[in-house]
Order: C-alpha cells, then sequence, then structure tokens
C-alpha cells in the first residue's frame, strides 16, 4: 500500500497538517487555521477558548492549548478525537482544492509523522497511533461517498 507522510507546511502534502493556513469556519466564528480551533476547544466556552482563537500564528495557539496554566475541560480525553475530526472534516468540506488533493491520494496511508507524538501521528518510527492521519484517511471516505457516481457512457444527470 502506497503511504503519504505529511508534517511540515512547507513540506509535500503539508495542505494536510492543522498548523497549515485554512481558515475555518466552526461554532459561528471564523478560525485562522484547524489548529486553532482544535487547540481553543480544550477550554470550550471559557475566555482561553476566544484568547486561542486570536492567537497570531497556529504555533501560538498550539503552545497555549499545551499550557498546563489553563483549566483543561474534564472531559477532553473523552472528546478529542470528535473535536479533531470536526475541524477537520470544516477545513476538507469548506476548502474544495483541499478536498480534491484529498482524494487524489486515492487509498494510500496518509501519516503525519512526527517523533515527538506517538497519538497524532507516528511518533515518528511508525509505533504512534497515527489519529490524525486515520481521521484524514476518514474524511477522505466521506467525501468520496458524497460526491456523485461517475456517468456511464451515454448517460446524462438530469435535475
Amino acid at each position: 500500500m502506497k503511504r503519504i507522510l505529511f508534517y511540515r507546511v512547507s513540506e509535500a502534502y503539508g495542505e494536510f497538517s492543522n498548523f497549515a493556513p485554512y481558515r475555518v469556519w466552526l461554532k459561528d466564528k471564523s478560525w485562522p487555521t484547524s489548529e486553532h480551533y482544535f487547540q481553543a476547544q480544550k477550554f470550550a466556552a471559557t475566555d482561553h477558548e476566544e484568547a486561542i482563537r486570536l492567537a497570531q500564528s497556529a504555533r501560538v495557539a498550539a503552545n497555549m492549548g499545551r499550557s498546563r496554566q489553563r483549566p483543561l475541560r474534564p472531559d477532553w480525553e473523552q472528546v478529542k478525537d470528535d473535536v479533531m475530526r470536526e475541524a477537520v472534516r470544516a477545513k476538507f468540506s469548506q476548502h474544495p482544492e483541499l478536498a480534491e488533493m484529498l482524494l487524489a491520494t486515492e487509498d494510500a496511508e496518509i501519516v503525519e509523522t512526527a517523533a515527538r507524538d506517538s497519538y497524532w501521528a507516528d511518533g515518528g518510527d511508525g509505533s504512534g497511533l497515527n489519529r490524525l492521519g486515520q481521521i484524514l484517511m476518514e474524511i477522505r471516505a466521506e467525501v468520496r461517498a458524497a460526491r456523485p457516481a461517475p456517468l456511464t457512457r451515454g448517460e446524462t444527470r438530469s435535475g
């Protein structure tokens, strides 16, 4: 099976990174990146959520969200995968060019490769859970399923 590795925004498939500069519209607000949204949801319905939304960059938002100087919502471990799925789904549904790029990966395994992350990424050596890659593949399947079936020869669409 073909594998697509990504991590840095400036490298191949960097658009798959949550740090990639694609705005998302969620919770009736515009978020500079999916990373801003994801990190802010650790503190949903608090002033910290808005402070992270307004962070100057995805890196700053990530650092703010990872700081334990802020009170992490008590259910975070139970909801974090769903929050990530929501952020990734918004990014790829709101940016058609990203959906096309995702579909162009066909059935390749998508892997975030990062030595310091064995939950969202592969841990750098393949031993990690690669949850972000798995969610990207889930969203790819959703995008594919939502597409109309290709027309067969001589067939036309009505409507």
